[in-house]
């Protein structure tokens, strides 16, 4: 595991309390409520558990920061967590509130982009920390198990790609058509001007 990744996440102030050991032992409905985890048999949940580091934040603690750089994911073993992104003029808008089992930060830990938004707790909160180095390790020692949870981070980042795709037909559907210029509504041109054939977009 990175002690980078370590040192960063304690700079932030969150409290870094080793590994995950023991995944299966924090009960069935954890197994049951992550969507990462669903495929893994319990022997499979605690090899993975014992390559991510073990999170705890406060209520009002950030755990990622839109725009940072990282190289690590985090699943939340417990608590809720507010996710929101800046826009354009400072506002801030609320995109989800999440809860035990979700995967968050995944997009950036395997692109290397900057984060999409960010992820404040709203009570206390314990998430286990994947970094990419982490991944890589799982694939060479564990390759059944790496080549699981590839297959389910693949899974989830569809799923995303699918969700955002439905919204944005959503928004599209409400939207006024786009404008014609060979419709007779079009603005007449100035007097005096040579009449012209449409233009090109």
């Amino acid at each position: 595991m990175s002690s980078r990744t370590e040192e960063q996440l304690r700079r932030a102030g969150l409290e870094v309390c080793g590994r995950c050991d023991g995944m299966s032992r924090r009960g069935p409905q954890l197994l049951r409520s992550a969507a990462l985890l669903e495929d893994f048999t319990v022997a499979e949940a605690d090899t993975l558990g014992g390559a991510m580091l073990l999170l705890r934040a406060r209520p009002g603690q950030v755990l990622i920061t839109e725009g940072d750089v990282g190289e690590w994911m985090m699943l939340l073993l417990s608590g809720t967590v507010d996710v929101t992104k800046r826009g354009p003029r400072g506002e801030v808008s609320r995109l989800a509130v999440i809860r035990q089992g979700a995967a968050i930060g995944e997009m950036s830990m395997l692109d290397g982009e900057l984060r999409y938004a960010s992820c404040v707790a709203l009570d206390e909160v314990e998430a286990g920390v994947l970094t990419r180095h982490a991944i890589a390790q799982l694939i060479r020692e564990h390759p059944a198990v790496g080549a699981k949870l590839l297959v389910k981070l693949t899974q989830l980042m569809a799923q995303r790609l699918r969700n955002t795709s439905n919204q944005l037909i959503k928004l599209l559907d409400g939207a006024p058509p786009p404008f014609d210029l060979g419709d007779a509504a079009a603005p007449a041109p100035p007097a005096g001007s040579a009449p012209q054939g449409r233009k090109q977009l």
